[in-house]
């Protein structure tokens, strides 16, 4: 009987203990479960963030990317095809496809200096890769073309063969380079986002080669129209040279077979007069 009664008074604290454990537990679960709900929250919107970043990140590149395939792979190739079109017109013609040109590359500097501004903005610019270098050169050389436009001297001056060399140079490593830096920018787009840009390559390859082909052509082609000319001006020529050959025979046998006239008879002298 002792023994029991002292069991139960050192149990009665132990009973008298529990519902304040039970409900400290209860408490350190409810923490603990905010406290996980909080962090999934936090790296839920970090990682929606992340993405939202990701995403507009990716817009950008896109974005530099066309501008930059216009500017160099579309505008600049034109404008060479414009001027050199203009050396076959004359007139208001010619005049017609200077101001083309002169629009085309206004319009290639702008969005090239837009491209150029887009990546200063969004793009982390270490120039580790040689699309960064070669973009970086060619905004410049752009930029030195369009001035060098600008200061073209009359015709006529002794600088003008100078200039145009110079503008010429400019112009054709411009559009060349630009095409290159256009296929590295589909390759470092390719790592960056991991997406495929093989259709993208295909169509940028057919374009320039439809243009290149368009410039070689148009080359050749007054040449092709010469040659055509000339050689049926030939053919007229060997088949008037035919018939004369042919009349000057008849008139020769005619004359072979009229009597060699007399000047003191007035009439056969009448007949000779008549045949010349």
């Amino acid at each position: 009987m002792p023994l029991a009664f002292a069991y139960q008074v050192c149990l009665l604290p132990l009973l008298l203990l529990l519902p304040f454990v039970g409900g400290s537990s209860h408490d350190e679960v409810d923490h603990l479960h905010q406290i996980g709900q909080s962090s999934h929250k936090i790296s839920r919107d970090g990682i929606h963030k992340l993405l939202v970043k990701d995403d507009k990140k990716t817009s950008d590149i896109a974005l530099h990317g066309i501008l930059l395939w216009v500017s160099m792979g579309v505008l600049s190739p034109l404008g060479i095809l414009t001027i050199r079109l203009s050396l076959r017109e004359q007139g208001s013609k010619r005049r017609v496809f200077f101001y083309l040109h002169i629009v085309f590359q206004a319009l290639s500097v702008l969005l090239a200096t837009s491209g150029a501004i887009l990546s200063i903005i969004s793009f982390e610019n270490k120039f580790d890769n040689n699309h960064q270098r070669i973009g970086l050169a060619l905004y410049g050389v752009v930029w030195l073309q369009a001035v060098l436009g600008f200061l073209r001297p009359r015709r006529g001056n002794k600088r003008r063969s100078t200039w145009y060399f110079a503008h010429w140079v400019l112009g054709t490593v411009i559009s060349l380079v630009g095409i290159i830096n256009v296929y590295t920018g589909l390759e470092a787009y390719k790592k960056k986002t991991s997406k495929g840009t093989r259709l993208w390559s295909i169509i940028f390859t057919a374009q320039v080669s439809f243009m290149a082909f368009f410039y070689l052509f148009q080359d050749k082609w007054d040449y092709m129209q010469n040659q055509g000319v000339m050689l049926g001006h030939n053919d007229h020529q060997d088949q008037e040279g035919a018939g004369g050959d042919s009349s000057n025979a008849q008139i020769g046998s005619q004359k072979a077979l009229v009597p060699l006239q007399q000047p003191s008879r007035p009439k056969r002298n009448a007949l000779q007069n008549l045949f010349e």
